[in-house]
């Protein structure tokens, strides 16, 4: 079965740092590609992508230079470092893994993230 879960959300004060992780099981991780999505209301926004290696990065305006996508495929597991957090970075965080045709094709359950003073 195949299975994705975050962790790492949290509160935390602007300025201030959290970094999630997302392991998967269930099939072989490095093989796929993931996506870091948040939703903030109704809309989902994409966050962050790479594919198999890690060798191709890509982010999203609103978080270049502050977030970092990265993955340690030995571990099965994807991570969101965050820095320079703001308020409206506050949503619930998923990470997704992507398939050969880069569906989004299974997602974790989230995790919030609160950026409040």
């Amino acid at each position: 079965e195949v299975q994705l879960v975050e962790s790492g959300g949290g509160l935390v004060q602007p300025g201030g740092s959290l970094r999630l992780s997302c392991v998967a099981s269930g099939f072989t991780f490095s093989s796929y590609g993931a996506i870091w999505v948040r939703q903030a209301g109704k809309g989902l926004e994409w966050v962050s992508i790479t594919n198999s290696g890690a060798g191709a990065t890509s982010y999203t305006d609103s978080v270049k230079g502050r977030f970092t996508i990265s993955r340690d495929n030995a571990k099965n597991t994807l991570f969101l470092q965050m820095n320079s957090l703001k308020p409206e970075d506050t949503a619930v965080y998923y990470c997704a893994r992507a398939n050969s045709d880069w569906d989004f094709d299974y997602w974790g359950q989230g995790t919030q993230v609160t950026v409040s003073s």
